[in-house]
């Protein structure tokens, strides 16, 4: 079952955790020890601003402390490699997503950046947002802005990488550290016989949402394996509940950073047309190129994948998977005048737009799934 080999893993990486905690012992702050203790409270949302203790920073020590300390090489070594095993699975998924990196550094090379990676979750007995965001925020990130798509019943935010850091020579991953976007589902909003579908499994997942992190870098459940029954029941309300029950906490996309690319594909007009070129089907959704309102925000994405699912009632059916994204953030007024060799990110559009993000979700939806390539 998916929960005993994710205890497995929690016992194994709890084990691995002592060792660090030891031989860090000389330092005056203990840094990642990543004890199993008992979860924080869920976050109480007030402007925005997200109140919660980060259960991995010692009570002695700031997040000012962590960025000075001389342990933090290593905490970040270990943050990235979290993030590369949750990238591998992605990848490994995901066949579209996996060639088209491989076409775009055939072209550009191999320092393609991301500008952002995305998780989805449930907003019900702590499974929500904090259960992703927690991990994040414990190496450095910080929480942004609020977004809402009452139609979808969802909400999300969105999470600053620190600045402590900053490597321009990596690629994915190991480059740049991206921005986070994590969104979840309002269960309370849906319907009597959603609700208990979905609690059903957060239930039995225990204390699987203070591992959220984990799960997602092995590619597994912290629930059950769903009835394709209660699959099918999901998605006739909400395409986003039924992706969630069958992917957990799995990366939903990444997105390439299209602006910082070196070569001509480095604007959204050419990579979109490149991609559809080589073959690849782009979300329609409300036109394939979504721009936010001020111009300054331009984003695209293909359709995703479609893997088969052992379901738990013995039936294998195709479920979908994730996808890629690419954008472009455009220079901002007020920095129009500096050279463009002395441009940097923080000269462009920051932050996310609801409209183009609401078409975006729709890359998992049937609608997209089964359209026929233009």
């Amino acid at each position: 079952m998916e929960c005993t080999r994710l205890s497995s893993s929690i016992s194994s990486l709890y084990n691995t955790s002592i060792k660090i905690k030891s031989s860090l012992s000389t330092q005056s702050r203990n840094f990642v020890t990543l004890n199993i203790t008992k979860s924080p409270p869920n976050p109480i949302y007030h402007n925005n601003i997200i109140k919660r203790s980060l259960s991995i920073v010692s009570q002695s020590s700031t997040m000012d402390d962590f960025q000075q300390s001389s342990t933090s090489k290593g905490s970040e070594s270990f943050f990235r490699s979290v993030l590369e095993s949750m990238e591998k699975v992605y990848l490994s998924r995901n066949q579209t997503a996996d060639s088209i990196l491989k076409l775009v550094k055939s072209v550009d090379g191999e320092g393609v950046c991301y500008d952002h990676i995305a998780f989805r979750t449930f907003g019900v007995d702590g499974h929500g947002i904090d259960s992703i965001a927690k991990f994040f925020l414990d190496f450095g990130y910080t929480m942004k802005d609020q977004l809402r798509f009452p139609a979808k019943k969802l909400k999300a935010f969105w999470f600053a990488p620190p600045s402590y850091t900053c490597d321009d020579n990596g690629s994915g991953v190991t480059g740049p550290l991206p921005r986070v976007f994590i969104s979840e589902l309002l269960v309370d909003e849906m319907s009597p016989q959603a609700q208990e579908i979905i609690r059903k499994y957060t239930k039995v997942s225990g204390i699987g949402n203070r591992h959220a992190a984990l799960a997602s870098a092995l590619g597994t459940l912290t629930w059950e394996i769903p009835l394709y029954s209660e699959f099918q029941d999901l998605a006739r309300e909400s395409e986003y509940a039924a992706w969630t029950l069958v992917n957990g906490y799995a990366l939903n996309h990444v997105t390439i950073s299209v602006h910082r690319l070196k070569s001509q594909l480095n604007n959204i007009n050419s990579i979109n047309k490149f991609i559809e070129g080589n073959g690849f089907k782009l979300n329609s959704e409300g036109g394939v190129l979504k721009v936010s309102p001020d111009g300054l925000l331009l984003q695209s994405s293909t359709v995703a994948d479609s893997t088969s699912f052992h379901f738990g009632d013995g039936k294998e059916e195709s479920i979908p998977r994730s996808y890629i994204e690419f954008a472009e953030r455009l220079v901002l007024p007020q920095y129009q005048n500096i050279a463009d060799k002395e441009i940097k990110e923080s000269h462009r559009r920051d932050g996310f737009e609801v409209g183009n993000a609401d078409k975006i979700f729709e890359s998992t939806s049937s609608d997209q799934l089964t359209r026929k390539a233009a």
